[in-house]
């Protein structure tokens, strides 16, 4: 079973590639990174990896859908949530960036990581995304529990 989702994942990944079977191929041969354009199947929200890792552990509720792909890049320090393309949507916030068509990703297969990047959540094939009211919801609390946390300045 789960070799199946590693390969459902895998499709639906390297669908977003110019060139899917070479894409596939680059992957099977142990190339770890593919450059897949956002806009088309997904855009990706990018955040400092504290507010994404703490925004992660709060869309794992029991009454809320599962949630979608999720990329940590360990270098960057940032956690990129997959979401439907919008090509109006605008985000807005300190240190948010939204990757809509026009933009590239770089991505590990769903199955092993490559150099510094993960999936947190990997594709499992069926197209299913972070639903984006639920993201900002939960980015919006855990923005508020972070800076509840900051220090005050003088303390």
């Amino acid at each position: 079973m789960i070799d199946a989702m590693w390969g459902y994942g895998v499709e639906w990944l390297a669908a977003a590639a110019s060139d899917p079977r070479a894409c596939k191929r680059a992957w099977d041969q142990g190339e770890g990174i593919a450059l897949l354009e956002a806009g088309r199947f997904w855009d990706v929200l990018s955040v400092p990896d504290r507010l994404g890792l703490l925004t992660l552990d709060l869309l794992w509720q029991p009454d809320l859908p599962v949630p979608g792909p999720t990329l940590v890049d360990t270098a960057a320090h940032r956690v990129g949530f997959f979401l439907p393309p919008e090509p109006d949507s605008r985000w807005i916030g300190a240190g948010l960036r939204h990757a809509g068509k026009g933009s590239w990703i770089a991505v590990p297969p769903p199955y092993r990581p490559g150099r510094f990047l993960e999936w947190l959540i990997p594709p499992d094939g069926t197209g299913s995304l972070h639903k984006p009211a639920t993201l900002e919801t939960a980015l919006r609390q855990a923005h508020g529990r972070l800076t509840a946390l900051a220090p005050v300045c003088g303390d």
